[in-house]
């Protein structure tokens, strides 16, 4: 529960302050997306370290279309501390045109921050990297808890060509299915 409300008071203290719904330099979210074929469960499969995530595993993201049309979030982690599993939901719109996978996300009420879509599987959208409005936030997301080690150092040599530090990237411990 701890990391929830540091989630929320982190994201809305951040889009109060920057308002962070813009793009990271040079980085361009991906075209054609599919919503549609977006929703559903994906797993944190990596993800460079933030208070509002510290010490949680199993991370998982739904998504579902709500009827206004926006994305309703589910975010989702175990905290091995406490012992209990933490949950924070919001809700993403599309920032520009609906085909283009840059979003703004709100945990809570009318702040957002930018959820930037740069690469995504688009046959299968069996995985996709994340970013926020700038290189401090980057996760790498897969339909699956566990993904190949070719897999991990393709999204590895993209971010850093992209330009992001992966000092502090954290692999997250997902269960074996």
């Amino acid at each position: 529960m701890k990391n929830l409300i540091a989630a929320v008071i982190f994201i809305s203290t951040v889009s109060l302050v920057t308002g962070c719904t813009g793009l990271p330099d040079d980085i361009k979210p991906v075209t054609g997306f599919d919503k549609d074929r977006y929703l559903g469960t994906w797993y944190e499969i990596a993800r460079l370290d933030h208070s509002f995530e510290r010490g949680l595993s199993q991370v998982s993201a739904e998504y579902i279309l709500n009827d206004d049309c926006s994305i309703k979030v589910i975010n989702r982690g175990y905290d091995q501390a406490d012992a209990e599993w933490s949950e924070a939901d919001g809700r993403a719109v599309f920032v520009g045109d609906d085909d283009v996978g840059h979003l703004k996300v709100s945990f809570f009420g009318p702040f957002y921050a930018s959820y930037v879509i740069f690469e995504l599987d688009q046959n299968e959208y069996s995985y996709a990297y994340v970013t926020g409005y700038n290189r401090d936030y980057l996760w790498f997301l897969s339909r699956t808890p566990q993904v190949t080690g070719e897999a991990l150092d393709a999204f590895r040599e993209r971010a850093e060509s992209e330009g992001f530090d992966l000092e502090e990237l954290i692999v997250v411990d997902q269960p074996q299915l």
